[in-house]
């Protein structure tokens, strides 16, 4: 057992890196405007903060490989878990369909040749199954990926930021910032995209889930999302002033917004520059899929174990004990995505990326809805457990550090998916959103309920408190 727990601190640093900074959703979240530094600051301090807080403890108390399945469950029960557990993997395949179509747009920014819709389906295709091929590994026979992903995208936040400072510096701005338009406008378009910056800095508890590939966990695992924390924090400030100095936000584009800023920061004398920025990114797109299908199948595997999702779930690699079932089918459901490709062209639905996207931020935000509940409970329940990274907080001040993040959470969801001013716009373009959503509810509570009766039936009763 002790061959196996490969990762030190400094891969555990480099892994918080690669999890949770996402360079692609930088230009999403920049779509907010000039506003979007006040809402960075405010979801750094209300949601990132007590969210690695969180994360830490729980990773670190109760270090099952079921995660954040685990600590909802044994605070609320198999069916809130379950309820975790479906939100936390259905979100992987979503998010691999939305990059898996970014995979041509980048190609066809950087050396400027435009695919036709059927190699646009192959080239996401074997994008899908090189990740979901890789994701069948160990993480620690993957480390390397990781650790040249988090590089990567070290160097393109960075190099954008410098680069934006220096463009703002000698030509001047492309939007305006003023105290005035750096303040929330609090208008739904806004505030539709607050989920994306709630998104970027999610995955903790994915490095806290891999604490058995670690060498010393009880004490790598804060170090390691304190420092990654504080780190990911600037980088991502950085590139959002990148792109807000580059790109007029109303002609901000949510899948190329990004390698777009470097085109015109550097103009055409920089084009060799860009190129290589776009490699890199298109490293990192499947690094950040390799790097989460540790935390998202393990959560699926651990949960299907616990009767608390469908068999297929339990399938697993006897060689090296890593899940399979759950790879396939992310591989399998992205792929039906790529291949809707044609028929959502049709209804003129262009931004496909933002499409699958945007219902991927829903059902991830939903699973983490129960995370902080949880860690309230579980400190009442279960007091004498020993915390060997303990937040140091008591009444009051542990009540706001779970239930701020938890209100940001619950309101990013609804202002992503509910048209809330009814006008034609909002309508068109949330209400696909909202069904997808309402399919992905019903969907999981008929394989629960199935999984918890099929151990009803063949092992007594289940302990389900809290099933509402």
């Amino acid at each position: 057992m002790e061959n196996k727990k490969k990762l030190r601190l400094f891969d555990s640093v480099l892994m918080a890196v690669t999890v949770v900074l996402v360079a692609e959703s930088v230009a999403p979240a920049a779509a907010v405007g000039p506003s979007q530094f006040f809402w960075w600051i405010l979801l750094l301090l209300g949601f990132f903060l007590p969210y690695g807080l969180v994360s830490a403890e729980l990773g670190t108390t109760y270090d099952d490989e079921g995660g954040i399945y685990d600590w909802v469950k044994r605070a609320f029960g198999p069916r809130n878990g379950g309820r975790v557990a479906w939100y936390y993997w259905i979100n992987y395949p979503l998010w691999m369909g939305s990059l898996a179509v970014l995979v041509p747009t980048t190609i066809t920014q950087v050396f400027g040749y435009k695919f036709g819709v059927v190699s646009t389906i192959l080239i996401s295709l074997v994008f899908i199954w090189l990740v979901t091929g890789v994701s069948l590994l160990r993480i620690s026979d993957s480390k390397w990926i990781l650790n040249l992903a988090a590089i990567f995208k070290v160097f393109i936040m960075v190099s954008l930021g410098a680069i934006g400072i220096y463009f703002a510096v000698t030509k001047g701005l492309a939007n305006t910032f003023t105290i005035k338009t750096m303040m929330p406008s609090l208008d739904i378009t806004s505030l539709s995209f607050l989920s994306v910056i709630i998104f970027n800095f999610l995955g903790f508890e994915v490095v806290a889930s891999m604490s058995g590939e670690m060498n010393n966990p009880q004490k790598d695992i804060p170090k390691a999302l304190i420092m990654g924390g504080i780190l990911i924090a600037v980088f991502y400030l950085l590139a959002a002033f990148g792109v807000g100095v580059a790109v007029p936000f109303d002609q901000l584009t949510t899948d190329s917004g990004l390698i777009d800023s470097f085109s015109i920061l550097l103009g055409p004398a920089g084009g060799w520059f860009v190129t290589i920025v776009g490699l890199m990114f298109l490293f990192t797109l499947a690094a950040n899929l390799i790097s989460w299908a540790y935390g998202v199948n393990y959560v699926a595997l651990y949960a299907s174990e616990n009767n608390s999702l469908p068999k297929i779930f339990k399938w697993k690699s006897e060689k090296t004990d890593m899940p399979i079932g759950a790879p396939l089918l992310n591989g399998i459901i992205a792929s039906i995505l790529v291949l809707l490709i044609p028929v959502m062209n049709h209804f003129g639905l262009e931004d496909i990326f933002w499409s699958f996207f945007a219902l991927n931020l829903v059902t991830l935000l939903a699973s983490y809805i129960f995370m902080f509940p949880a860690f309230l409970k579980l400190r009442k329940i279960d007091p004498d457990r020993e915390r060997p990274f303990k937040v140091k907080a008591t009444g009051a001040l542990l009540k706001i550090i779970t239930y701020v993040p938890l209100v940001l959470l619950v309101s990013s969801v609804i202002f992503t998916i509910v048209p809330l001013d009814f006008s034609e716009e909002e309508i068109m373009s949330k209400m696909p959103l909202l069904i997808g959503t309402i399919i992905a509810v019903i969907a999981g509570e008929i394989f629960i309920h199935r999984s918890l009766k099929q151990k009803r039936n063949g092992r007594g009763d289940v302990h389900d408190e809290n099933v509402a």
